[in-house]
């Protein structure tokens, strides 16, 4: 018999992280902590299912963290490039859900429009995975607390901040720090804050779990006593001509040494990559001994690990 919360997402799709209860969560990462250690154990998990991505957008990390990890299931990656063709043009997604889970066993789509994700979730009986969207990145902010329970134990009471523009990745942090029960500061200049039902959101699991959500302006207040720092690009993919206009706002929030030193002595720096080096981040920084950026791009690959069990139902069962 599998545990309740593992069982629970058993057919489910992840479009958000709010589509998870704080214990799915913690199982999802508990998961991704077993089969990081015991890989073998997993090996032919998922034997035989079938896995499709499509990516309107571009992708290292992503594209290659899903294929390694169904293949190392026993699964098998399909990849169909839509960065010239944005799904639902050619064919309504509609129709293309009722193919799809004739053929596969999960969908994973990596799009602009937030609304793509939910739209293929309606009317697919397979599992949708939102690789990223214009609202939410859930696969990144999940490899990101499993790097931080490596390096702090646990995520509960720990001072996280977030540092720059209030974006989809913001929005996916902020959710799973309620869920875990960190404390998440976000550090934005005016007008550049994260969605504010997306933080109604967060406050309300903060509730529940004891996690406190703060919104600030002052770079330094956000990041004082801070036990991790993560920072991302300033300007997300489809918005590159906003860069010049961008810069001047965003110089105040760079994570450097200077800045990094308001932060916990023990602080952790962490980016979702990939970085613009010199930008939001300074070289020293990213390539410093506080950075943790690769292991949470190896976590990616563990941590949808994890979720495509857990959804597809190849969860090792409970002792």
């Amino acid at each position: 018999m599998l545990a309740p919360a593992t069982e629970s997402l058993a057919g489910r799709d992840l479009c958000s992280i709010a589509d998870l209860t704080p214990d799915e969560t913690e199982a999802i990462l508990a998961l991704a902590h077993d089969v990081k250690l015991n890989p073998s154990t997993y090996r032919y998990a998922l034997d035989a299912r079938q896995m499709v991505m499509f990516f309107e957008k571009a992708s290292l990390r992503t594209r290659l963290t899903f294929e390694t990890a169904i293949n190392t299931l026993g699964g098998n990656a399909i990849f169909v490039d839509q960065t010239q063709s944005p799904l639902g043009e050619r064919e309504s997604l509609a129709d293309m859900s009722r193919n799809l889970e004739r053929w596969v066993s999960v969908i994973v789509l990596r799009t602009y429009a937030h609304e793509t994700i939910t739209e293929m979730a309606q009317y697919a009986s397979v599992p949708v995975i939102n690789a990223l969207s214009d609202l939410e990145h859930p696969c990144q902010a999940l490899a990101d607390f499993l790097t931080i329970e490596e390096r702090f134990g646990s995520a509960k009471d720990l001072k996280f901040t977030y540092i720059g523009d209030g974006n989809n990745v913001c929005h996916s942090l902020m959710l799973t720090a309620a869920q875990l029960g960190a404390h998440c500061t976000v550090g934005t200049p005016k007008n550049y804050a994260p969605k504010a039902d997306i933080v109604a959101q967060a406050r309300a699991i903060g509730n529940v779990t004891g996690s406190n959500i703060t919104l600030l302006n002052d770079p330094i207040a956000a990041v004082t006593g801070a036990d991790a720092v993560y920072t991302d690009v300033c300007t997300s993919m489809g918005f590159e001509h906003e860069v010049t206009k961008r810069a001047p706002i965003f110089k105040p929030y760079q994570v450097n040494e200077t800045l990094m030193s308001y932060a916990a002595p023990h602080a952790a720096f962490m980016h979702c990559l990939p970085a613009h080096r010199n930008a939001e981040v300074t070289d020293a920084v990213l390539d410093g001994p506080q950075s943790v950026v690769f292991d949470q791009a190896e976590n990616r690959m563990h941590a949808q690990k994890a979720l495509m069990l857990m959804l597809l139902g190849g969860a090792k069962p409970a002792k």
